[in-house]
């Protein structure tokens, strides 16, 4: 009897060391699937080089291969470079480029290639299947600055703006030529962070709305906290920002997304510099402007395997 209950104790005790491995390996599974994906350009340079040669992809028709590869690299080598376009919507698409090309480039570069070569691709959540018009646009913009000769950047912006859909984009949800300049490509504040989220796989803390500023006491104390532990950007109005626009007609609403790099503050002056697409921007300015044409922060940190 007592050699059976020993046997048995066993038996259970084994069960449980093998249903508590189990559960340990799925956690661990389950915390690495929700990680928030990093590589570096070296990386993401290496599978670019090894690819050799791109064939003429029947999705994209206007989209040369090698101006598309080196169009790539290019964004890889020199991330600041991306720009938006002249005139264009795309200004939240270029903003979450940043994490793309920063952070996770080789997943940057096999996205886009597979884009290329398949039709579609999955990024993140986001299955990315652009439509047929959209697919004939790309490679054809024109009047857009550099970015007429970007065709990698093209696909990129046209095909996440019509996959990503918000409140602005209720009633033009159809690509059309010189879409790129209206409705159909805007960004509004909460469709922003979900694209963030939906891609990257990242944290997201956000303060304030499309018509509201941040509900907070010292905005540029609560700013700098903030950069202290992750990407911040900034949802502006841009047409109080740009002193070239002084003189023309200010809408009190936010247009703009940008990638806060600096926040300094001296006296009665803040020197705020950021990413805007193609070079770095410096702007000195008043609390008081400071908090007049910001209308939202966000604040974007990794999701790491110890689920911190």
């Amino acid at each position: 009897m007592i050699s059976y209950s020993l046997k048995f104790l066993v038996h259970k005790m084994n069960k449980l060391c093998l249903l508590g491995a189990f559960l340990t390996l799925s956690l661990a599974g389950f915390s690495q699937a929700d990680t928030t994906p990093v590589s570096t350009r070296h990386q993401a340079l290496l599978y670019i080089e090894g690819l050799k040669e791109l064939k003429a992809s029947p999705w994209w028709p206007h989209v040369k291969p090698n101006a598309f590869l080196q169009n790539i690299k290019e964004n890889i080598i020199t991330p600041l470079s991306l720009y938006e376009g002249n005139n264009t919507n795309f200004c939240g698409y270029a903003a979450l480029s940043w994490f793309a090309l920063n952070e996770d480039p080789l997943t940057y570069a096999k996205f886009m290639v597979q884009l290329y070569e398949e039709g579609n691709a999955k990024y993140g959540k986001a299955i990315i299947e652009p439509s047929a018009s959209v697919r004939q646009a790309a490679g054809t913009l024109k009047f857009k600055g550099i970015l007429d000769i970007h065709p990698a950047e093209q696909l990129w912006f046209l095909s996440l703006a019509d996959h990503f859909k918000g409140y602005l984009n209720f009633f033009n949800k159809k690509y059309d030529p010189g879409d790129e300049n209206t409705f159909w490509a805007s960004v509004n504040y909460a469709k922003f962070n979900r694209m963030v989220k939906t891609l990257f796989n990242y944290k997201v803390h956000a303060r304030g709305s499309d018509l509201m500023h941040p509900w907070v006491k010292d905005l540029y104390e609560y700013v700098s906290e903030q950069m202290k532990t992750g990407t911040t950007v900034l949802y502006l109005n841009n047409a109080y920002l740009h002193r070239k626009q002084h003189n023309s007609f200010k809408p009190g609403t936010p247009t703009h997304f940008t990638v806060l790099l600096n926040l300094e503050r001296k006296d009665d002056v803040i020197s705020i510099t950021y990413w805007d697409y193609g070079f770095r921007s410096l702007r000195q300015i008043t609390p008081k402007f400071f908090r007049k044409i910001v209308f939202g922060v966000s604040h974007f940190t990794k999701k790491t395997s110890d689920g911190k």
